[in-house]
């Protein structure tokens, strides 16, 4: 049986890599952040975007999951909606372990994924970004013009909604 994914864990499996022969990145996102800054005690999973693709870390996770007891995804934002110019430069470097850098995800494409998924476990991460200064409403707003155009990629995405769900964000931020 999986358990949820404390720090510790979370620690664990960074430290994992240390061996790692293959320079890569591997950006934590949603869930793992959330446990990294302790907006939360838990998470059910680490979701996780690798780059570049690399065989040697991909044969790694199976046995992550199963020595750590954890559930390990690989989604990121990017996967759900437009990507966001930019956002491997602002993604925050976490740590090094052997060859792999660790970093959180943009904090801008992880809330707009947040706020267009509409959970309330994910607005008050995005609340607590805001809070941590991570991110700024008015260039969350910029930023989500800027993909705008593409969600026609995004079958599951509703256009109209998502606008209106950033815009009231953004709206209530400023009152």
């Amino acid at each position: 049986m999986r358990q949820r994914v404390t720090r510790l864990r979370l620690e664990q499996f960074m430290s994992a890599f240390a061996g790692s022969k293959t320079p890569a990145r591997i950006y934590l996102v949603g869930g793992a952040t959330a446990v990294l800054f302790d907006w939360r005690d838990s998470t059910v999973d680490v979701d996780i975007k690798i780059i570049p693709d690399s065989d040697e870390i991909l044969r790694t996770l199976p046995k992550l999951k199963e020595n750590l007891h954890i559930n390990i995804e690989l989604a990121a934002p990017d996967d759900f909606i437009p990507a966001l110019p930019g956002w491997q430069e602002r993604s925050k470097f976490i740590r090094r372990e052997g060859s792999i850098d660790f970093f959180h995800y943009d904090f801008y494409g992880q809330a707009l994924a947040k706020i267009e998924r509409g959970h309330e476990t994910d607005l008050t991460d995005v609340k607590h970004m805001l809070e941590m200064g991570l991110i700024k409403p008015n260039r969350m707003w910029k930023l989500f013009l800027k993909i705008e155009g593409e969600l026609y990629k995004y079958p599951a995405i509703n256009p109209e909604s998502f606008h209106s769900a950033v815009q009231n964000f953004v709206s209530d931020l400023q009152r």
